[in-house]
């Protein structure tokens, strides 16, 4: 329902994408990352219609952006950085202007806007003027306009940008259920939105993809996923690594330096198993004081890091090869 072959966006010397090549289908979700800069919204303006492409081609259900770009808009949804509304309507006003545009009449776009006022819960404020609202209801207008013609595709650049936490939980719960029949695109900076709402994620890192896959596969790569993370005294490090020593081999253990009168190991884990039980056995059967036990699932934002980061600001233990499309769980390549 999206693709993008070998998209790219010149800005005089300066390369913003560079050959992107993607696709999305219907059902999808995809976490659309990267740092500021990256080229993600200027990928999102040329999906978009609003800059063309320097080379490459983007279609929208099978409509060419390019040469087809008013069948291309109509199954469109979008949602820009800043939600540019017309401020000194009301949002009922502005709603119903959409509409028309859209090719609502008459009850068909009574029916609409209330369904659509409804979805977005903005009924609290509907003959306010959009300079009078709040950053958070300014982009549920914004959303509001992007969804009001039901179409099949969405983009979303940051959608939750400037919601309070209840608003954000309405917003992810919204856009979970449109991914079931849509193809939708969704940027942003809350890696844990990722996690939360999205089937896919797409990494980019000076206008290419650096890593394609689901959440978890992309937390797959990185070296600690997985491990057993024991944390003990000090006094007891020594014994609890004879432990680890009958349950891992010596390079599965990593042994950190003492830290407020504290020890950490890592057991990496085996075949992507984390040897939890076998751990806990051993130390119970040698009594050893445990202060913290568990398996290290690792965060996204360090993946994140890993691929977009100077050297000098990656995290611990990862570098850019260990998240490259192609390792273990890389899904889509």
């Amino acid at each position: 329902m999206i693709v993008m072959d070998g998209l790219s966006k010149h800005f005089g010397p300066v390369r913003a994408v560079d050959g992107l090549t993607l696709a999305v289908d219907k059902g999808e979700v995809l976490g659309f990352l990267g740092p500021n800069g990256a080229g993600k919204t200027t990928t999102m303006r040329m999906l978009a219609g609003f800059l063309e492409p320097s080379r490459g081609r983007a279609a929208i259900c099978g409509f060419d952006v390019a040469t087809e770009s008013i069948a291309a808009k109509r199954r469109l949804g979008y949602l820009p950085e800043g939600a540019p509304l017309y401020g000194d309507m009301t949002c009922a006003a502005f709603l119903s202007f959409v509409a028309e545009i859209r090719g609502y009449r008459g009850a068909a776009r009574r029916q609409r806007l209330a369904e659509i006022v409804d979805t977005v819960a903005l009924g609290d404020v509907l003959e306010r003027p959009i300079d009078t609202l709040s950053k958070g209801y300014k982009r549920r207008v914004g959303l509001a306009q992007a969804m009001l013609h039901d179409p099949p595709v969405l983009i979303l650049d940051e959608p939750t940008d400037g919601l309070d936490p209840n608003q954000k939980h309405h917003v992810r719960e919204l856009i979970r259920g449109m991914g079931k029949e849509k193809a939708i695109i969704v940027s942003t900076h809350i890696l844990e939105e990722v996690e939360s709402v999205c089937t896919r994620a797409v990494v980019i890192a000076q206008g290419r993809i650096a890593a394609d896959g689901t959440a978890e596969s992309l937390l797959a790569r990185l070296p600690r996923h997985n491990a057993v993370r024991l944390v003990v005294p000090a006094g007891a490090a020594d014994a609890a690594a004879m432990v680890l020593r009958d349950v891992a081999t010596p390079q599965a253990v990593e042994r950190l330096p003492a830290a407020d009168g504290l020890v950490t190991f890592y057991v990496l884990a085996h075949e992507g198993a984390a040897p939890l039980a076998a751990v806990a056995h051993g130390l119970h059967a040698h009594s050893i004081e445990v202060d913290s036990l568990g398996v290290e699932r690792g965060r996204l934002d360090d993946v994140f890091r890993a691929l977009t980061a100077p050297e000098g600001a990656r995290p611990e233990g990862t570098s850019p090869e260990e998240a490259r499309p192609g390792r273990a769980g890389s899904g889509h390549a």
